[in-house]
């Protein structure tokens, strides 16, 4: 943690850096001590105004307010920048767990994941048909691709799929 302060029209008295120092050590929380802060104390006419800026992780924040006592005008400055890492923060992890959940739901489409693990199960009735009625029951159901069912003529179950070519169907028998 650098910190450099600088007086404009105003001396930085060791009382002020230590107040500033005693202040900025509220960010190490977030940053560990891997950040530079530079401090601007100036004065305009009965106010005095404390410009800070931290650079940190790749990221600048600044905040600069101004006050009848300076030390009023420090802690404005420290709550300001705490509250835009804050903001950045959560914002960060916010996108961070979006991406999580999209990848999650693109891996969500296929029925197994990475460690094949069965995320979708479902549930449907097996009716008794003939192979060219369970091909007239898919082609109605145009979201399907396949449709199981007890073949009359042989008592197996069969599978009735779509072809890619969306005009023909396939049939699995069991030998």
């Amino acid at each position: 943690m650098n910190i450099t302060i600088t007086g404009k029209e105003l001396k930085a008295t060791e009382a002020i850096k230590e107040y500033v120092e005693k202040k900025i050590e509220k960010l190490t929380k977030y940053f560990g001590e891997d950040y530079d802060v530079s401090v601007t104390i100036t004065t305009q006419k009965s106010e005095q105004i404390a410009l800070m800026q931290v650079i940190a992780a790749n990221s600048t924040y600044r905040a600069e307010t101004s006050h009848r006592d300076l030390y009023a005008s420090i802690d404005k400055d420290v709550d300001i920048l705490e509250g835009q890492i804050r903001k950045l923060k959560t914002k960060k992890e916010r996108m961070n767990k979006e991406a999580s959940i999209k990848e999650k739901q693109e891996a969500g489409t296929a029925f197994y994941t990475v460690e094949n693990e069965i995320i979708k199960t479902i549930y449907y009735d097996i009716k008794p048909m003939t192979p060219e009625d369970a091909k007239l029951s898919l082609s109605a159901k145009l979201t399907d691709i396949f449709l199981t069912f007890i073949n009359i003529e042989t008592g197996k179950v069969n599978v009735v799929y779509r072809l890619k070519d969306g005009k023909n169907f396939g049939l699995v028998e069991p030998m």
